[in-house]
């Protein structure tokens, strides 16, 4: 039923869920965060935890097969306190080019707290 990316920082375990699921030639990439071991990185700095969540969500994408061209659709989870423009910035540096379907959403918060943006993204891979 498909191949699977975990995570290793154990939420996945207690959620019952996969970084990334390739079923045929879709590869689906759950909400992203910019954390290492359970750990926010660039706290504050919106640009930054993009960069870094989209370099995370496309290395588990990459495992299954999917380099940042084959991405389709992205979306973007903005913490209140995010600013669009700089995640947005960061998306274009990405996926410029590529320019996939986008929707960007403000959202109430997100898990963990400090996590200013989170990354979805959607990918069609050639079939083997």
């Amino acid at each position: 039923m498909g191949e699977r990316v975990r995570d290793d920082g154990g939420f996945g375990e207690v959620a019952a869920y996969s970084r990334a699921v390739k079923y045929g030639p879709h590869v689906a990439v759950s909400g992203t965060a910019a954390l290492t071991e359970g750990r926010v990185l660039h706290p504050g700095d919106s640009f930054l935890q993009t960069q870094a969540a989209i370099r995370k969500a496309l290395g588990a994408a990459a495992e299954l097969g999917a380099g940042p061209e084959a991405v389709v659709r992205t979306r973007l989870l903005l913490a209140p306190d995010c600013d669009w423009r700089e995640a947005v910035r960061a998306h274009a540096e990405a996926f410029a080019g590529v320019d996939p379907a986008n929707t960007t959403y403000y959202v109430g918060r997100l898990i963990p707290e400090g996590a200013l943006v989170e990354v979805e993204l959607d990918a069609i891979v050639e079939p083997e």
